[in-house]
């Protein structure tokens, strides 16, 4: 796959990011065939079976390597995750057109994904780690931003895409409380070539969500995410209506109620800094199945549509915003 034509050829600049156990094979075909990049987390399959089944399943509706939609797949690339070289076996198989790389040096994968003519993206929090993977030889940086679903960073979009520019000449792509097609605008204007959208795309009918996760992300404001480093032991956002159902307090109780009036005025806006000291030691909530994670961008979701439709929403949100500023 060329570098950055295949962008011009999809219906707006979206990859659908590979969410823990949400995504699945039907969510990244009915991306990819709806105009945008499907993608999923190699680690969303259990065993190396049902990920050369889901695998067989993308390739057989999509294509695969240069002659293929665009679809990708997310490998974590530590060596703490056992069954990174059997994944990388399968990735080499199907060949992907993309693979997003996490947690660890994308080198070994870059060398390989290039032989076939396949595209390496990197997550990436901060321009030291940006600097590892273009040294690596990643084709593109995914910029994950404050604000974003999932592990997420500290930096803002602004900052973060500024710096990456000046020494790197790739394709970036940002995520981080993306979930409009002004939003998508927004990133475009920077100077991103691609938007990162994960959390819009819980809330669709193809995702592997439940019910409840659903509901709970169309009901969510960005004041209801948490930024914490207790649940999984880096930073990610949380969705404080599943932290409290599994028994997790995240009020503030006495100490709220001695707060001047103008500083409760202001708690709203700095709830993420307040609400990250929790005790979870008792907890047998399951991380992910039932502790939800999701975006700051929660609060323009209020719908759950087919991928085919969120799609269509999204462009012409992009396409009213566009006009409304020439």
């Amino acid at each position: 796959m060329d570098n950055k034509n295949f962008i011009h050829n999809l219906r707006l600049p979206i990859i659908q990011a590979p969410m823990f156990i949400v995504s699945n094979a039907r969510l990244v075909i009915a991306s990819s065939r709806a105009g945008i990049v499907g993608s999923f987390p190699t680690a969303n399959c259990r065993t190396l079976e049902a990920l050369d089944q889901s695998f067989a399943e993308i390739t057989s509706a999509l294509g695969s390597g240069k002659d293929s939609l665009p679809w990708g797949v997310n490998i974590i690339v530590s060596k703490m995750y056992a069954r990174s070289g059997d994944d990388i076996e399968l990735i080499l198989k199907y060949r992907p057109p993309i693979v997003i790389t996490s947690l660890g040096n994308p080198q070994q994968v870059v060398e390989k994904v290039h032989e076939y003519g396949g595209l390496v993206f990197s997550d990436v929090i901060n321009l030291y780690h940006s600097q590892k993977a273009i040294d690596a030889g990643v084709d593109g940086l995914i910029l994950v931003c404050n604000g974003a679903g999932g592990h997420t960073g500290d930096l803002s979009p602004f900052a973060f895409v500024s710096e990456v520019k000046e020494i790197f000449d790739g394709i970036i792509i940002v995520g981080g409380s993306i979930s409009s097609g002004e939003s998508i605008l927004a990133i475009q204007a920077l100077g991103a070539d691609l938007a990162y959208m994960g959390t819009r795309f819980i809330a669709t009918k193809e995702s592997d969500a439940s019910d409840e996760f659903k509901e709970m992300i169309i009901n969510a404001s960005a004041k209801e995410i948490i930024k914490s480093n207790k649940i999984t032991g880096v930073n990610g956002n949380w969705l404080e209506q599943s932290l409290n159902n599994a028994g997790i307090a995240t009020n503030e109780g006495g100490a709220k109620s001695a707060l001047s009036d103008l500083k409760r005025m202001a708690m709203p806006m700095i709830k993420q800094k307040l609400k990250v000291d929790f005790d979870i030691s008792k907890i047998t909530a399951k991380r992910w199945r039932d502790i939800f994670s999701a975006g700051q961008g929660v609060g323009s979701i209020s719908n759950i549509p087919s991928v085919k439709d969120l799609v269509l929403e999204l462009e012409q949100q992009h396409i009213k915003s566009k006009n409304s500023i020439l």
